[in-house]
């Protein structure tokens, strides 16, 4: 018997693949087809799949050219299935050319040719693209158009920016640069925002009510009924509006919530969330915000996913730069709840170490600084032996992952959210109780 086995992602299924599977199915006896693993496309940058691996899976089981289905998860997958399932040819498309030349060690190898004229990217694209329009002057604006270019189907289409000091030449010199917002709006399908905090409401509601998809910034707003209100408004215009918020869609974010769901290390008790930037000038914040603005929904997040949102009492000490208090740079919020209290640290002109602590009652997970760009954690228990540590590829901090999920979000006219609306509606509502400096301690 001779055994053959071929690799892919497989979304979007369509004639190309069912030749190559044909054509593969053809050079032996028994056919395994390897379906990559979200994590795993990730990895290979392969971030705008638009189907789950259930759904691939199924559609190549459906065709009945496989006689094995396997799924491809880690770098050096290859060789252990060769060896595992004793393989005689692996083979994949032409486009990979001398790629995978070092398996001739273990079986032969066979490239063979592409269906011309098809491609999942290609189908992808014909699907429209989604013009973008970049509104604010922050310098996290360079990362987000630079992050664009890897979606397929998302274009960088315009920009408003009243002071444009802190923008990229690139930014600079985008298809459209507008004179106004409301100019902006008229050019593109969608907005990403990022001004200052107080006029995210504003933007965001114009946005909707122009017909536009909005994804902004956290905080949107500055009460929950703001938040509430934008939802209701978009909604009833039917477009998407999304909170921004990158560290949601990493990977090893979201794996370590769905840990901790499985008791993995029991009963939460404890959260400590530190986010600290020490700027050398602090007169030239780049277009950045006063630190609570600019960390505090990022230290919030994993304390309103996991503890819930409605804690019983909250303690909140800041250190103000100036003498007038118009400027934070350190602030500590204390949320205690019924079982469990969180901490968080936030600052631009105090440095801590940038970690993640989650204790539980049978261990607790580990996140290094900075924890809210990580793709590494451990957890960790008392007889070490039992620690565990997880890894997983995080591309351009999570912001392409962020804008491939707007972008579905939009085509499919559907809500998957990594940001629960209750959370954004608690984010909003501390940043708005801060703004008006209320229940402060200064120190």
């Amino acid at each position: 018997m001779i055994k053959v086995i071929t690799y892919g992602t497989f979304d979007l299924l369509h004639y190309g693949h069912v030749r190559l599977l044909q054509r593969a199915r053809a050079l032996g006896d028994h056919l395994i087809v390897g379906v990559t693993a979200d994590a795993f496309d990730k990895a290979r940058g392969k971030i705008n799949v638009h189907q789950s691996l259930m759904e691939r899976i199924e559609a190549v089981r459906a065709l009945g050219i496989a006689d094995e289905i396997i799924v491809e998860e880690y770098e050096g997958q290859k060789i252990d299935d060769i060896r595992r399932y004793h393989i005689d040819i692996f083979t994949v498309g032409s486009d990979w050319e001398g790629t995978f030349d070092y398996l001739k060690e273990y079986c032969q190898v066979v490239y063979l040719p592409r269906t011309e004229g098809v491609s999942s990217s290609e189908i992808r694209s014909e699907e429209g693209h989604l013009r973008l329009g970049l509104a604010g002057s922050s310098s996290f604006m360079n990362k987000v158009a630079k992050e664009a270019g890897f979606v397929n189907g998302l274009e960088v289409a315009g920009l408003y920016a009243p002071d444009d000091r802190y923008l990229s030449e690139a930014v600079k010199e985008l298809p459209y640069v507008a004179d106004s917002y409301e100019a902006l709006l008229e050019k593109v399908d969608a907005v990403y925002i990022k001004a200052q905090p107080e006029e995210h409401f504003e933007m965001v509601k114009k946005a909707i009510e122009a017909g536009k998809h909005v994804l902004c910034e956290s905080p949107s707003a500055l009460s929950e009924e703001g938040y509430q209100l934008l939802l209701k408004e978009a909604e009833e215009c039917q477009v998407v509006f999304e909170e921004g918020l990158k560290t949601a869609y990493a990977t090893a974010y979201s794996r370590l919530r769905l840990l901790i769901k499985t008791g993995i290390i029991g009963q939460v008790v404890s959260i400590d969330a530190t986010c600290t930037s020490l700027n050398e000038d602090p007169n030239d914040m780049k277009g950045r915000w006063d630190p609570f603005f600019e960390w505090g929904p990022t230290a919030m997040l994993p304390v309103f996913q996991i503890m819930g949102t409605e804690y019983q009492e909250k303690h909140v000490y800041t250190h103000f730069a100036d003498a007038q208090k118009k400027h934070d740079d350190f602030s500590r919020i204390d949320l205690i709840y019924k079982n469990s209290v969180a901490s968080l640290k936030v600052a631009s002109g105090v440095k801590s170490e940038g970690e993640l602590i989650v204790s539980g009652t049978k261990g607790y997970i580990y996140v290094p600084a900075p924890w809210w760009n990580t793709d590494y954690f451990e957890v960790r228990y008392e007889d070490p032996k039992n620690n565990k540590r997880y890894f997983y590829q995080l591309d351009g901090e999570g912001i392409r992952y962020e804008l491939v999920c707007f972008l579905q979000n939009v085509r499919k006219w559907s809500q998957q959210r990594y940001i629960e609306p209750e959370v954004s509606r608690a984010i909003c509502r501390e940043a708005g109780e801060f703004l008006k400096r209320k229940g402060i301690r200064e120190i």
